[in-house]
Formats: structure tokens, sequence, C-alpha cells
């Protein structure tokens, strides 16, 4: 999924500063799972937002909404006449949220309340690591389904670097190597003779490095 986290909130009364009403608009999706901009959170910063205002004696007006999915535009469309009633609508998505918002209602101020920080799965209660970094040409095949693009500091695609000791990258004793981890899992599934295998230079132009991405499936197109 992807994970974010709320931008401060000293950040985001400067983004809204100036503007009496505020739309605070969060995602049901992914955001949701990682308690950054579902329904709760736009509760507990719509509090924080009017507390705030109402120390300094601002006259701030907040409207609350959640959509399923702030990245597909039909969510989005039913916000219309709130976005129209707000000066400043804030976007609890990733950033493809609030960009999706701006296609939507060129008019408006959207600004984003969250930053968006990977594509991750969930260690523990409150804790998200990166897994992924879409680079669009993935190799899980031939690394014992560990991803080392997103997982090696270095993004090393053929081992090691000299630096892994003891199974810790030399960045963190706190972060595993995880081309040691590549090893261990390949042993255990007997495909210890992938690491023989040469990874080719990577391509990086399936990765942002070619520009925006985008995929069409014309067995989906009307």
């Amino acid at each position: 999924m992807i994970v974010a986290e709320q931008k401060p909130l000293a950040e985001i009364r400067q983004m809204i500063k100036g503007h009496r009403k505020v739309l605070l608009v969060g995602c049901g999706s992914c955001v949701t799972v990682c308690f950054a901009g579902g329904a709760k959170e736009v509760g507990i910063l719509a509090s924080s937002l009017r507390l705030a205002a109402q120390i300094d004696g601002d006259d701030l007006e907040v409207t609350e909404e959640t959509v399923l999915r702030q990245c597909e535009p039909e969510f989005v469309e039913t916000l219309r006449r709130k976005v129209e009633d707000a000066d400043i609508v804030v976007s609890l998505a990733c950033g493809v949220g609030p960009q999706t918002m701006v296609e939507a209602f060129p008019n408006a101020r959207i600004v984003p309340g969250l930053n968006t920080k990977f594509f991750g799965r969930v260690l523990g209660p409150g804790v998200w690591t990166e897994t992924c970094a879409g680079c669009g040409n993935c190799i899980l095949h031939l690394t014992g389904g560990i991803c080392p693009v997103a997982r090696c500091s270095k993004s090393l695609l053929n081992g090691p670097c000299g630096g892994s000791v003891g199974g810790k990258c030399e960045v963190s004793p706190d972060i595993k190597c995880v081309w040691q981890e590549i090893y261990d899992h390949l042993a255990v599934q007997g495909k210890a003779e992938n690491l023989a295998e040469i990874i080719e230079e990577k391509d990086w132009s399936t990765a942002g490095h070619g520009g925006p991405r985008t995929i069409t499936r014309k067995d989906l197109q009307i």
C-alpha cells in the first residue's frame, strides 16, 4: 500500500492562513490503513484547527469529508458543491489525491495535508516499512521474493556491498542487509543458484526516469 504521514499542524495552518472556509478531504484507502488520512484523522485535524483558531481569535470554518478513493475522479466529483463553497481544500490523501482534485476542480485552491513516503507493508501495530519502489520491472522471481531495489540502501542488483557485516547494513545496525535475507530465502527454497545469474544493468526508463508513466488496457476502454 502507499504509506504516508500527516504534515505537522503548524505547516498545515500556514498553508490555510488567510482563508476562512476550509474543507478537509480524507481518503478511505491506503492512508486510512496507515492512520494518516482516513475519516478519523480528518476529524482529529479538524478539531485541532478549530481549537487553534479559537485560541488565536481567528474566524475559521472547517468542513470534513472523506471519499472512498481520492485517486478516482468519480469519487472526487461527489465533492464538487463543497469544494466550490470552500476557500481552500486540504487533501489528506497520497500525492495522487490532490492532483486528481486539481484536475477535477482547476479553479479551486488544493493543498496537501500529508507527506507521501513509500510503497510498503505493515511490520506491526503502528509500524510500516518500504518494500517496493515501483520500478516497473519486477525481479522478485530472481531474488527470493525480496526486492533489492527498494530494500537495499544502495539498490544493488548483484549481491551485497563490502559494508555488510553480520547480516547488517553499513548504513545502520538497525537495517538488515537485504542481500543476506535474499540468500537465506533462496537457500531455503533450494534456489541459491539464482545468485549466480547476473542481473543486467537496470533500465530505469521503466521507473520514473523515463517521464510520467501511463498504463493503457485497450480491453477495458469504452
